[in-house]
């Protein structure tokens, strides 16, 4: 059977589908960088019944289906015609390798014709992620320490120029 792979518009339906692809990327990625209650902590307030139907409304949250199924998210924030922040691409970890990152990718990058920078800021030993963005064109900008609820990370700024 041929996999179709569909990239649309998040809907309100789509919430508890992207909240345990969040949960089980994250835990995927990062089980051996960040202590699980910390992982948990984020995903509950990032990905939050409460605050999914804003992102949704107010950001650009498109969804990968593959036959039917929703494997896969981006979600991109527009701070002006020319600049966006990608907050996120994840897909379960059985769905990678088959350019659905790339695809959710072009949506947002074809979502505005007036961009001309994505930002996104990735955790550096995230080599996976890492090798994604470099694949795509993302340049190195900065590299700097911040906290996650109590953790430190190591996190790397990077951009890509349109």
């Amino acid at each position: 059977m041929r996999e179709e792979i569909v990239i649309r518009k998040a809907l309100p339906a789509d919430i508890p589908h992207i909240q345990n692809i969040a949960l089980e990327t994250w835990h995927d990625t990062y089980d051996d960088l960040i202590p699980r209650e910390v992982q948990d902590k984020f995903l509950a307030e990032a990905y939050s019944d409460e605050r999914m139907p804003g992102r949704i409304e107010r950001t650009s949250l498109f969804v990968a289906e593959e036959n039917g199924e929703v494997v896969g998210f981006a979600n991109f924030f527009f701070k002006n015609p020319q600049q966006a922040e990608l907050g996120a691409v994840y897909i379960y970890p059985q769905a990678q390798g088959r350019k659905i990152g790339s695809r959710l990718l072009r949506a947002g990058i074809q979502e505005k014709n007036s961009l001309e920078k994505i930002y996104v800021e990735v955790e550096k030993e995230n080599y996976a992620g890492m090798a994604f963005y470099y694949a795509k064109g993302f340049e190195l900008l900065e590299e700097f320490e911040e906290e996650l609820f109590g953790h430190k990370l190591q996190t790397t700024r990077m951009v890509l120029h349109l």
